[in-house]
């Protein structure tokens, strides 16, 4: 599950097992959990953050949505 980005106290993660899916990223902090789909960037899952968060957590997955991108691909594609 290796981390790509750490922003705060938000770290956005892969889980190896995701290979099958499209482009998405897991973003958890403590015991929450959401996963945002990058193409195009929308929420698809929530466990436990509350919707203020969110909207921050999909202004960081915007700003970096590049990086996340491209960490996408060098994980799985490699």
């Amino acid at each position: 599950m290796p981390t790509v980005l750490q922003v705060g106290p938000y770290s956005f993660i892969f889980f190896s097992s995701d290979r099958a899916e499209p482009a998405h990223i897991h973003v958890k902090r403590d015991r929450q959990l959401a996963k945002f789909w990058l193409i195009p960037i929308a929420l698809e899952k929530n466990r436990g953050f509350k919707e203020h968060e969110l909207n921050d957590i999909k202004k960081v997955v915007e700003e970096y949505h590049q990086t996340l991108l491209e960490a996408w691909h060098d994980y799985f594609d490699a």
